[in-house]
């Protein structure tokens, strides 16, 4: 009887503690985590949203393969010359560089597709907007009053892709903003409506 009697005791008393460990575990001081990782997230694309009543236009997937071939253009006689060169001189120098030249040519072939679908533009009424950037984002603001040119370029590599790169030119800065890989028509288009405004706005209509 007194065996029977004392067993939901004890019973009672291990579980109390247990019931306090959970609550102080490192697991449960963990799930807050998640929720102030997603804050900081849902910060940060807050900051860099389109302006209110647009969203973002991305550009073409084919920009990741010019890019991916243009690192391929630089990377490949980079290696066979470089690595060459210091075989000759110092072989174990020549394999420091192989390996450098490889893994930061490995290392842009996987970035090249996250930068592809960090490009987007918008239109807003009054100002162009862009953003970039995956290690360094970046939100550009250009009001179409200081815009003085607005041209259409495209290399063999884009023609040969379909592809083709806006340039705006403002008053403000000797610096050019670009907007690459789009499609050539999409880049025609974009260029008129940019020069259509920016004469519009400078002229106060």
């Amino acid at each position: 009887m007194d065996f029977a009697a004392s067993e939901p005791a004890s019973q009672r008393t291990e579980s109390e503690p247990r019931s306090e460990d959970a609550s102080a575990s490192p697991a449960a001081a963990s799930a807050e985590e998640p929720d102030g990782a997603a804050a900081a997230r849902a910060a940060l694309e807050t900051a860099f949203a389109a302006p209110e009543g647009t969203s973002w236009n991305r550009v073409s997937a084919a920009l990741t393969l010019y890019r991916r071939i243009v690192l391929l253009a630089v990377a490949v006689p980079a290696l066979l010359l470089g690595g060459a060169a210091l075989w000759v001189w110092s072989w174990p120098w020549g394999l420091v560089w192989i390996g450098l030249v490889a893994g930061a040519s490995a290392g842009g072939w996987v970035l090249a597709e996250r930068v592809c679908a960090s490009w987007g533009y918008a239109e807003g009424g009054t100002d162009f907007y862009l953003t970039y950037g995956v290690v360094t984002r970046q939100l550009v603001v250009i009001p179409y009053g200081r815009m003085q040119v607005v041209d259409v370029t495209s290399n063999l590599l884009e023609q040969s892709l379909g592809l083709a790169t806006v340039r705006v030119r403002t008053a403000a800065t000797t610096a050019d903003t670009r907007i690459p890989g789009l499609p050539l028509d999409d880049a025609v288009r974009l260029r008129d409506r940019l020069a259509a405004r920016s004469e519009t706005f400078s002229t106060g209509l």
